[in-house]
């Protein structure tokens, strides 16, 4: 997933841009301050534009105490800039208006984008603090833009007269995109609404950058720890290694730490034999955040909900989802609902179904048990051999993250859309595990860096995702500085670091994502690229999920880690065979995390404080996906998503996209497959255009209609293919 932009695109006015408040004592204070500020400023690593091929981050310079002041001077120096607009005497051009708002805060961004990058991937005790210090000042400079009475009035005096201005295309929709974001921000409330809806963002704010700090250290808290070895039967001894390794680290002697994924379920427990220890370890998952202690996040999470209810009642919905879906593509949430609702049954039913499987191998093998959620996949794996002759284990040694990555991402890329990737052994990172490899485009030119930072740190946010350290922006002279981040288990030294084939389409995800940020080619950031609605971003990234198994693309990164040797033809085809294996599962708990968010979101602002545990079970119940064996992805205590990276009324998104991503899929089978000229296509279609055009049209245009659910049903396994 891409992370919220919020806090790091200081150009994009309405919905990442924070000030302190016009007249606020605050202002006046850091302009007092100005002068003495400037000469220490001057030699902070954020106060020029780096030095570094394009502008990376220099992260060999940059020290902790660096980010307080330049976060201050930054949101200083772009209230400045911003007032100027507001207050320019001239009569409100597109220019004067909408093209100096794309200019301001450059500090802000530079400065927000390395924050957020390290706060996400290398915290430390001293930056979470920070984070949770500047949430609130960032989310009153927004306000301070977003509900500026002067500047509003320039915007909605340029959007009355747009048709008149004779604009190019992307012009426009930067007029209209902006005067939106305002509108759903609050401009044309009364004065005293503005003061309390205020008050209500600086309280989410807080909140929100405490639950992702509590969430961190109730993952590592939580993990497992193991003082009998044999209690780890069934794992390979990487993973024992890894977990003593583990143990080392936090000075635990002669014993083994399982660290905690970011989701319900855990991959270890796949292969775990004791029945016991798999319990303890899916309680240690289902539990982390719910433990009565410093880390325990319902309490939180309730006022949370609570706050967005009532801040879309001051904006004029009824809901939050009402007021969030506006400008997505499902428009509604009772679109959103009803296209979820729509695949319960089926996946429901599927679910079931393999239940009954995974029972009938409990019962022949005596195990005197009802099936419970952990032991799901330890059991499925085995239905799988048992059906397909296919184990995890046969599997793993094809994949290894660096041949993957370089064989299957980048060759897949260079085989679509010509670019080619070199490895920058120059560039600073801000972890030493993390690379560097700079991206060349198919005429030779060098358009985009890539970083690359593949395993797990217990100072590391759970799970996947991309961003930027540099917006890509003809305006500002900027091409992109993009970022993956994964967690997989580092090996010990000298060993390879072999993922599972969800892994593999891990990586090919959150490099569509990434693929979608170098494509960017927008004279605006703020439309810049990834910065589009939600159900459609994660379409791109989605969609790159597919030449994972492409046949050519699979044999070329599909290959023995010792040997080299490519994968048997025999294994691929039992891979292809049991590709929707174990699916009802999938779309099940994705579905209930969807849908649970969902319920969270349409609250009304008169609705109590729910409690947490409560609410969650009723919810599921009433949509009918209350399987006991099938949790939600994610439980409300600890998704991330929602609570902290901007997905709050949007997990549907994955739902959504990946109907986009299916059809989208059969175009190019439609048209020949893998082939430059169909890549191409794509990118000058779909991955180049940011937010440039209403993304119904854009897909459209590029699908020569609109997206049909039938393919998602088939690939993910709820319909038998024609």
């Amino acid at each position: 997933m891409p992370r919220l932009r919020t806090l790091l695109i200081a150009s994009s006015i309405p919905l990442a841009a924070f000030a302190v408040p016009p007249g606020d004592s605050n202002l006046n204070r850091l302009s007092s301050k100005a002068a003495l500020m400037t000469e220490p400023i001057a030699d902070n690593p954020f106060f020029k534009p780096s030095a570094l091929p394009f502008h990376a981050p220099p992260f060999d310079k940059i020290k902790e105490s660096d980010y307080r002041p330049a976060i201050e001077e930054g949101m200083r120096q772009h209230m400045v800039e911003v007032e100027k607009i507001a207050n320019n005497s001239a009569p409100p051009t597109f220019k004067n208006t909408l093209v100096a708002m794309e200019r301001s805060g450059a500090m802000l961004a530079r400065v927000m984008l390395a924050f957020g990058g390290v706060t996400g991937a290398n915290t430390t005790d001293s930056l979470q603090k920070l984070q949770e210090e500047v949430a609130p000042k960032l989310a009153a400079h927004q306000d301070a833009i977003s509900l500026n009475a002067k500047l509003f009035h320039r915007i909605e005096s340029v959007y009355n007269k747009r048709a008149s201005l004779k604009l190019d295309p992307e012009s426009l929709r930067l007029v209209e995109v902006t005067y939106r974001n305002f509108m759903l921000s609050g401009a044309k409330l009364s004065d005293a609404k503005k003061a309390q809806l205020k008050d209500l963002n600086k309280e989410e704010s807080t909140l929100s950058a405490q639950f992702v700090n509590k969430l961190l250290a109730a993952a590592k808290g939580g993990a497992l720890v193991i003082d009998d070895k044999s209690k780890l039967a069934g794992l390979s001894q990487g993973d024992i290694a890894a977990a003593a390794q583990a143990a080392k680290d936090r000075k635990l002697e002669n014993k083994w730490v399982l660290t905690l994924q970011n989701t319900t379920q855990q991959a270890k427990l796949q292969d775990m034999s004791d029945r016991a220890t798999r319990e303890a370890l899916y309680k240690a998952s289902w539990n982390r955040t719910e433990k009565g202690d410093a880390n325990d996040t319902r309490e939180l999470i309730s006022r949370l909900a609570q706050l967005r209810a009532q801040r879309a009642n001051l904006l004029g919905f009824p809901s939050y989802a009402a007021w969030k879906l506006t400008d997505q593509m499902a428009k509604t949430p009772e679109a959103a609902i009803a296209f979820m609702q729509n695949l319960v049954a089926a996946a429901t039913d599927r679910a079931q179904a393999e239940a009954k499987d995974i029972q009938s191998m409990i019962d022949a093998q005596n195990g005197s048990f009802k099936l419970e959620p952990w032991d799901w996949s330890h059991y499925a794996e085995q239905v799988r051999k048992a059906k397909y002759d296919l184990d995890e284990t046969q599997i793993k040694p094809y994949f290894e993250v660096n041949t993957v990555l370089q064989d299957g991402l980048f060759y897949a890329a260079n085989q679509l859309y010509g670019i080619s990737f070199k490895e920058r052994k120059d560039i600073p990172v801000y972890q030493h595990d993390v690379r560097v490899f700079e991206v060349f485009d198919k005429d030779g030119s060098s358009m985009a860096l890539f970083y690359f930072d593949p395993f797990k740190r217990d100072n590391k946010n759970g799970g996947a995702w991309m961003d930027n350290f540099v917006n890509q922006s003809r305006l500002m002279g900027n091409k992109p500085v993009i970022y993956n981040v994964t967690n997989f288990t580092k090996p010990e030294a000298g060993q390879p670091a072999l993922i599972s084939f969800d892994d593999v389409t891990t990586l090919f995800h959150e490099f569509g994502h990434g693929l979608h940020g170098m494509f960017a080619n927008q004279q605006y950031p703020s439309l810049s690229g990834t910065a589009t609605a939600r159900d459609f971003v994660e379409f791109p990234s989605q969609f790159n999920e597919h030449w994972a198994t492409e046949p050519r693309i699979f044999a070329h990164y599909a290959k023995h880690f010792k040997t080299g040797e490519p994968m048997p033809q025999a294994l691929v085809d039992k891979i292809k065979k049991a590709a929707t294996f174990d699916k009802g599962y999938g779309m099940t708990e994705v579905i209930a995390a969807a849908l649970l968010d969902m319920k969270w979101h349409s609250l009304g602002a008169q609705s109590p404080k729910q409690d947490a545990d409560s609410f969650e079970a009723q919810s599921l119940k009433q949509d009918k996906i209350d399987l006991s064996y099938v949790p939600p992805r994610y439980r409300s205590s600890f998704f991330l998503h929602i609570w902290g990276n901007g997905y709050a009324a949007s997990y549907y998104a994955y739902l959504w996209t990946q109907m986009l991503s299916d059809d989208g899929f059969e175009w190019f089978k439609e048209h020949g497959g893998l082939t430059r000229e169909n890549g191409d296509r794509f990118r000058a279609m779909v991955l180049s255009r940011g937010n440039t055009v209403e993304l119904d049209k854009l897909y459209r245009d590029f699908r020569g209609k609109a997206p049909s659910v039938e393919p998602m049903l088939v690939s993910r396994g709820l319909k038998a293919e024609k």
